[in-house]
């Protein structure tokens, strides 16, 4: 059985931890809240705009907009992986790479396919098997729309030029603290209508182009584009919290049963030791008694 300091520097030891997984908690829940309702709120305007832009694609007529609807045979792919520059998030970076080497591997085998992450976690891990062309870590420390759309602006300059015959991001999705779905998004070419199902279900979404088709696919595809990314970057930070609360949550719970463990070893160390003290006692009594 250790000895008591011993037990007592563990309990300490134990008691830190705790607390700093315990505030980690706290500042991961505060920060979800926000990450949440951006994330919430911009949603219904992404979805919107995405289904637009597919409604839109299925009836272009000539060689409009067929730059970014280019269904080319796919021999080279660029994956987008989101991650984090933050570890102690559960699975959270680590569901990100297993999927993007699940696919390099499977999905894509015999393919080139190059990396863009998104993230230093991710990074970290996939440059050391990958070919990463491009690593943006600045961007999460001031999420805002201008850096999302120049990065954007460099995948579809990637696939207009041929560089690449798809595009597609793998994030996380926020559907709540616990629980963060791994998406692989096709992110280019653009993904048309699915008529099948409008015809089954007996609705087709109907719309008026003013002032013509051309010059809304002029605006509306990059447009959509960037928020098709930005939404990724708001779905992914939303989820990188929620999983870091629920992991740190969950490791304030073990810190804590393993602390009692340890207090529970620590009296019955003292009481062995103050049982043996009164034994001494006793015996050295009994032998001046003789």
């Amino acid at each position: 059985m250790a000895n008591l300091k011993e037990i007592r520097n563990r309990i300490s030891s134990v008691g830190s931890t705790m607390q700093i997984t315990s505030a980690m908690k706290m500042v991961s829940a505060a920060k979800l809240k926000k990450a949440q309702d951006a994330i919430t709120a911009m949603r219904p305007y992404a979805d919107t705009l995405t289904t637009l832009l597919q409604n839109l694609s299925a009836t272009l007529d000539g060689d409009a907009g067929s730059k970014f609807a280019d269904d080319r045979p796919v021999n080279k792919v660029l994956l987008v992986a989101i991650s984090s520059n933050r570890g102690l998030a559960g699975a959270f970076n680590s569901n990100v790479v297993k999927e993007c080497k699940r696919q390099i591997a499977e999905d894509y085998a015999g393919k080139t396919v190059d990396l863009i992450t998104i993230g230093k976690k991710g990074n970290d891990i996939l440059s050391k098997s990958s070919n990463v062309v491009y690593n943006n870590n600045e961007i999460f420390e001031d999420l805002s729309y201008e850096p999302t759309a120049e990065i954007a602006e460099r995948l579809m300059e990637h696939f207009t030029n041929g560089d690449y015959d798809k595009i597609a991001l793998v994030y996380n999705k926020f559907k709540n603290a616990a629980t963060q779905i791994v998406m692989n998004e096709q992110f280019l070419p653009i993904v048309p209508a699915a008529q099948d199902e409008e015809t089954a279900s007996g609705t087709q979404t109907d719309f008026i182009f003013e002032p013509s088709k051309a010059q809304i696919v002029e605006e509306l595809i990059p447009k959509s584009l960037k928020t098709q990314l930005f939404k990724a970057l708001r779905d992914s930070v939303a989820s990188e919290h929620g999983a870091r609360m629920t992991a740190m949550h969950k490791a304030t719970d073990n810190a804590g049963e393993l602390k009692d463990n340890l207090t529970l070893e620590y009296n019955k160390a003292r009481q062995a030791a103050i049982t043996g003290e009164i034994l001494e006692i006793v015996g050295g009594a009994e032998a001046l008694a003789g």
